[in-house]
């Protein structure tokens, strides 16, 4: 170990590596293999959006501007929103970040004291564990359980792991690795249960407008009061194939508004200008492409799920959301290696499920939100590598 890293704070320096970016920068540029394990789409992102962006450059809207994002677009989130889901959100619960992953970290930064405890229900997506760590709070995960009827949350458990230390609950919906989607009537639950002990819900809603059996999933959004302990984040990324642009945003309680505008002009300054009209133009006329991508999603998922549903040993539910699919592999004791293993042997890219915490070891992910043609490779590939093994 360095003396610079020796000398960092003690919870920053015990931060781990990504496992999967560490399977990624295996063969990130490698063309021969079949790209499944990162969570975006392989579409460019649409010319009306990237022309939005481009002609605010060319305007001169390249200088600082508010930290909580410009007034034109934070006003075009809250109409979304408020169409969305039929409830009222008024602009000054909205705030853009740079990226949804800045908006978990402000979160935990604006709720959270250290020694605070945070639960998850695991598996998870990984990021969310170190944001909690980073901001000092303690993790503290619940198993999803995975039978007959798929993906589940015991609400029972949930709530027993809180303790007098517990600021926050974790809801991702739908959610990354599993596909699971919560129903309302568990999140009205949810949000009983900590109006009742005072807890803060992050809710995670990335992957809210991708789902196949619903035209969108529910929120908690729909029936919060507005002072309530809700944070809702959210992204640019999934719906509008604009991983790159590191845009996202996050819906709070009005009384927040000066803590995510202080923590935003310390942490970034906010998000680039000419970013945010692009952002602008896809939340404005952005719907006929989510929709595309949604359908385009579809069908991937189910080139996948119909590809490994006879193959012996893999057990699985067919995700309602998300563009992940979770496999459990019977016998797999180091996912890690698996997935080291397939990519080498059979140029196919995975994610290993030891990446997403407790619960995850013993599975895989594949991301199906890329081209169909290549995910019938990759199936083709990762089955007859299974078939020989």
């Amino acid at each position: 170990m360095s003396l610079a890293v020796d000398h960092a704070c003690e919870r920053i320096r015990n931060i781990p590596m990504s496992d999967i970016i560490e399977v990624v920068d295996l063969a990130r540029d490698d063309p021969d293999v079949c790209k499944l394990w990162v969570g975006e789409s392989d579409l460019p992102t649409p010319e009306f959006i990237c022309d939005a962006a481009v002609r605010a450059m060319r305007e001169g809207h390249t200088r600082y501007t508010y930290s909580r994002g410009i007034p034109s677009l934070r006003e075009a989130l809250a109409d979304y929103h408020t169409r969305l889901y039929g409830t009222p959100i008024d602009v000054e619960r909205v705030s853009m970040t740079v990226g949804g992953m800045q908006a978990v970290m402000q979160t935990f930064q604006a709720v959270c004291e250290p020694g605070d405890e945070v639960v998850v229900p695991s598996p998870a997506w990984t990021n969310v564990f170190e944001a909690a760590r980073i901001a000092g709070a303690d993790v503290v995960t619940v198993p999803f359980r995975f039978g007959n009827q798929g993906w589940r949350l015991d609400l029972e458990e949930f709530f027993a792991a809180v303790t007098p230390r517990t600021r926050v609950l974790v809801v991702n919906s739908p959610q990354n690795p599993t596909g699971w989607i919560m129903p309302r009537e568990q999140m009205e639950a949810v949000l009983e249960f900590a109006r009742r002990r005072g807890l803060w819900i992050l809710a995670d809603e990335v992957y809210h407008r991708l789902t196949y059996e619903m035209p969108r999933a529910p929120s908690f959004l729909e029936f919060c009061d507005p002072e309530d302990r809700v944070i809702a984040t959210n992204t640019f990324s999934k719906g509008w194939a604009m991983t790159g642009w590191r845009a996202g945003w996050a819906i709070a309680p009005p009384s927040l508004g000066l803590v995510f505008e202080n923590l935003l002009q310390f942490g970034t300054t906010g998000l680039p200008t000419f970013v945010q009209h692009g952002c602008e133009a896809a939340i404005r006329h952005g719907e006929a492409f989510l929709q595309r991508n949604v359908a385009r999603c579809r069908t991937g998922r189910d080139v996948v799920c119909d590809a490994l549903a006879d193959v012996p040993g893999l057990r699985f539910e067919r995700p309602g959301g998300t563009f992940y699919l979770m496999v459990r592999m019977e016998g797999l004791e180091d996912s890690k290696a698996f997935v080291i293993e397939v990519l080498r042997k059979a140029r196919v890219g995975l994610c290993p499920g030891v990446a997403f915490g407790p619960g995850g070891e013993g599975h895989f992910r594949i991301c199906f939100g890329v081209d169909h043609r290549l995910l019938e490779e990759a199936m083709d590939r990762l089955t007859g590598y299974l078939a020989a093994a």
